[in-house]
């Protein structure tokens, strides 16, 4: 029903571009207005691969709330769809632009607000970038833990709105878990707040939740209360090799199982290695076919790499090499950090899956991949928030080669299913966006499906902000 509204409109060509302009600007800037189509059309899509991307009449670049309020405003009257976007690293298609819409971007919006030390909250815009936030509130002896792969590019408004994680989430978890209370201009261009400033807080429905994940299909969100916690101790981290990737899973379960709470514990298999020695040339072993990498950032993180390290060899580790100092750690991560960059060297065009499942069978799927890697005669490397089950299977394929592109879709789709099977869930930080809406369909049921789209009905009766998203 919703999309269907914003169907008839698209038949009369949505609005014509000249009167919606002149009623934006009636609230914004001329510099906050673009036009020109060369310029619109680099805001059309995010980084995700095989998700269609429209046209978008006009993109707006507001500085104020009340400047988003007008825009939300012009397009209720003029029933045009409103696209909310950050940075543009997502990788579900959930900021790509429908055509005749009005892409928002939120990234001129990028003030600091507050940082209190005693509450250990910030208040920051939508457009401040990850990176700049993480090193603000540390000048304060303060932490804010979501660290996404992209942090120094990446927004916070992106992050919540695709409730992004990170290498951290082990031990600090994801962006919801930071995410105090929100002001929210609704698709009618009225201003809401949620949740609270406090520590505690069980007022009434948590609509804050709520709009975290949501991928701006909901309303747009202008400021954001974030909790923060105490800057941790500097991390040191442990590298174990290992012959097989089942002998690196059994020792994350009983990492795990034992009660230690890395910082950081992430795993690469042998493609994702293979790749990166041959991008750096970093010298790990051609043998290695699983690399797990552990991390404390404790008070005695070297006693904590001992233990975890014994747990490494009784899983069958052909190598331990603890870090003794950060220099030492930053070099082992290293190969982490370049894990994606390299993939994408192997063939020049990735698709980066993001199945997460139960720790205790993540084993399981990894070696699944490995069979659909041979099924599809493609190369498909695996990275993965290990501590999280949280997996990133990573197919490499030539774009340019029609049949290469449909067999790599295929694959990306058999990973998906086979993530289910195994308990888990087809997304534990990117989001749904275009990419996987019918696998959104087949996790949730029809009858989480009809009550999503309620949720929907509710907030965006005439289905303008984001359409086409979620489902």
């Amino acid at each position: 029903m919703i999309m269907s509204r914003i169907e008839a409109r698209r038949d009369e060509d949505t609005v014509a571009a000249g009167p919606l302009v002149d009623r934006l600007l009636g609230g914004l800037p001329p510099e906050a207005v673009l036009t020109d189509p060369d310029v619109t059309a680099s805001y059309a899509n995010d980084m995700a691969s095989f998700c269609p991307a429209g046209s978008p009449a006009v993109v707006v670049l507001p500085r104020t709330v009340e400047q988003v309020q007008h825009v939300m405003r012009t397009a209720t009257e003029l029933r045009v769809p409103v696209v909310p976007q950050g940075a543009r690293t997502g990788l579900s298609g959930a900021a790509n632009a429908t055509d005749g819409c009005i892409v928002l971007s939120l990234t001129r919006m990028d003030a600091i607000l507050e940082i209190s030390p005693v509450d250990r909250i910030a208040v920051v815009e939508p457009g401040v970038v990850n990176a700049a936030l993480s090193r603000a509130v540390g000048e304060h002896g303060l932490y804010y833990p979501p660290d996404p792969s992209s942090w120094e590019t990446c927004t916070i408004g992106g992050n919540i709105g695709t409730a992004s994680g990170g290498l951290c989430c082990v031990k600090y978890g994801v962006t919801a878990e930071y995410v105090l209370g929100l002001d929210v201009v609704l698709a009618d261009g009225r201003l809401m707040s949620t949740g609270r400033r406090t520590a505690k807080g069980v007022a009434g429905y948590d609509l804050t939740r709520l709009f975290v994940g949501s991928e701006g299909s909901l309303g747009v969100v202008v400021r954001a209360v974030l909790a923060l916690r105490p800057k941790p101790p500097g991390q040191l981290v442990l590298a174990a090799e290992f012959a097989s990737s089942a002998a690196a899973c059994d020792a994350v379960c009983r990492i795990m199982a034992g009660g230690h709470v890395p910082s950081l514990l992430e795993l690469m298999d042998r493609t994702t290695v293979k790749a990166v020695n041959d991008m750096a040339r970093m010298g790990l072993p051609e043998s290695t076919e699983a690399l797990l990498l552990a991390a404390f950032d404790t008070t005695a993180p070297a006693a904590d790499l001992a233990a975890v390290g014994a747990l490494c060899e009784a899983a069958g580790a052909t190598q331990v090499v603890p870090a003794e100092d950060a220099a030492e750690s930053e070099l082992l991560l290293q190969a982490r950090r370049m894990s994606l960059v390299a993939l994408e060297a192997v063939k020049g065009t990735t698709m980066i899956d993001d199945v997460c499942v139960p720790r205790s069978r993540l084993g399981e799927l990894i070696e699944g991949v490995e069979r659909i890697s041979e099924k599809y005669r493609l190369t498909i490397g695996v990275v993965a928030h290990a501590g999280d089950g949280n997996t990133h299977p990573t197919v490499c394929f030539d774009a340019a080669d029609p049949e290469e592109s449909r067999r790599a879709r295929e694959s990306f789709d058999e990973i998906m299913a086979l993530g289910l099977e195994l308990g888990g869930t087809i997304t534990g930080e990117h989001g749904v966006g275009v990419l996987k809406k019918e696998w959104l369909a087949r996790e949730i049921g029809p009858v989480g499906l009809e009550m999503q789209r309620a949720v929907k009905q509710v907030f965006d009766p005439l289905g303008i902000l984001n359409p086409g998203k979620l489902f």
